[in-house]
């Protein structure tokens, strides 16, 4: 309820400030963006040790746990600045992170590829 109140309110300021003033207008917007992001951070952090004490008891190695969490951060804050971009009027730079993203995720999941394609090949008799 508190980030949908925050967000509202900072909606219906962004829309009377962009009148006279768009710079104030989309600082605000980033402002309010930031502190959003802020009030989940111990939320993320719950699930984080969540998913880890059940990675420990699932047996599963901590190595590719932490791969795919930092992966969907990193997919995660591509997406806010994605949209922090697109907001301002930079479509092109957007994509261009929406790019950078994926190619990261991409190079941090090869291990976890090459770990299930050596997997499966064990599995099919030879």
């Amino acid at each position: 309820m508190k980030i949908v109140g925050v967000a509202l309110i900072a909606t219906f300021l962004a829309l009377i400030i962009k009148e006279q003033k768009p710079n104030f207008a989309f600082l605000l917007t980033v402002f309010v963006g930031c502190v959003i992001f802020l009030f989940l951070v111990d939320k993320i952090f719950e699930i984080i040790h969540m998913l880890e004490r059940l990675a420990v008891n699932a047996k599963v190695n901590l190595v590719y746990v932490e791969t795919i969490l930092k992966i969907i951060g990193i997919a995660y804050i591509a997406e806010f600045a994605v949209q922090i971009t697109k907001d301002a009027g930079q479509g092109a730079i957007a994509s261009k992170i929406e790019l950078a993203g994926k190619v990261i995720i991409l190079a941090m999941a090869i291990p976890i590829l090459t770990v299930l394609i050596e997997t499966i090949i064990k599995l099919i008799p030879s």
